[in-house]
């Protein structure tokens, strides 16, 4: 593969991958959000994937990471609205299984989801909060062109404080009518 070969595709997220999401439960991949989540929990996020997925009033959407290579799912991606300093973002997340780190798909599937929140021309900023501690997803973030704002603080999950970097892609201007009319303030996270 060339550079210009895709390393992966995002398929919206269905039914059919909660086994993926109990994949990504594991504990080497929750290590910065507070540990995995017990099946009631894990079922709930599961179902608010789905319905994202399914949602076309461009409050977000979820999907599966697939490997463009073998068509194997190998982690998650999504972007979805939050309330920030007082007006409405996206926000973004990904997730990727263990033996898939390490060879650019993160990036890869954060430039793809961008391109959708772009396209959705409803917000103008995309925003990632990684944890301080978490490398590996700070440099995600440096890698798809995202600008470091600063440190701030979450609870994540809620009663568990989490110290964040929050990065900021620009998206361009939404669509006029589209944009979230409130100031940004802190929120909570899919």
């Amino acid at each position: 593969m060339d550079e210009t070969t895709p390393v992966v595709r995002i398929e919206p997220w269905s039914e059919g991958d909660l086994e993926l999401l109990r994949a990504l439960n594991a504990p080497e991949l929750t290590e910065y959000l507070g540990g995995p989540e017990p099946e009631g929990r894990l079922a709930e996020r599961h179902g608010r994937y789905v319905a994202l997925s399914a949602d076309r009033s461009g409050a977000g959407r979820m999907y599966r990471v697939v490997s463009a290579g073998s068509g194997e799912p190998v982690g998650s991606i999504g972007f979805w609205e939050k309330t920030w300093r007082g007006g409405l973002v996206y926000e973004t997340g990904w997730s990727v299984l263990p033996g898939f780190q390490g060879r650019g798909i993160a990036t890869a599937a954060t430039l793809a989801v961008a391109e959708e929140a772009r396209a959705a021309r409803k917000h103008r900023h995309l925003h990632a909060f990684p944890s301080v501690d978490n490398v590996a997803s700070n440099a995600v973030c440096r890698k798809a062109g995202f600008s470091l704002i600063g440190e701030c603080d979450f609870e994540y999950p809620p009663g568990t404080p989490l110290r964040s970097n929050d990065w900021r892609l620009d998206l361009g201007e939404p669509e006029p009518g589209r944009a979230g009319s409130a100031p940004e303030e802190a929120g909570t996270g899919l």
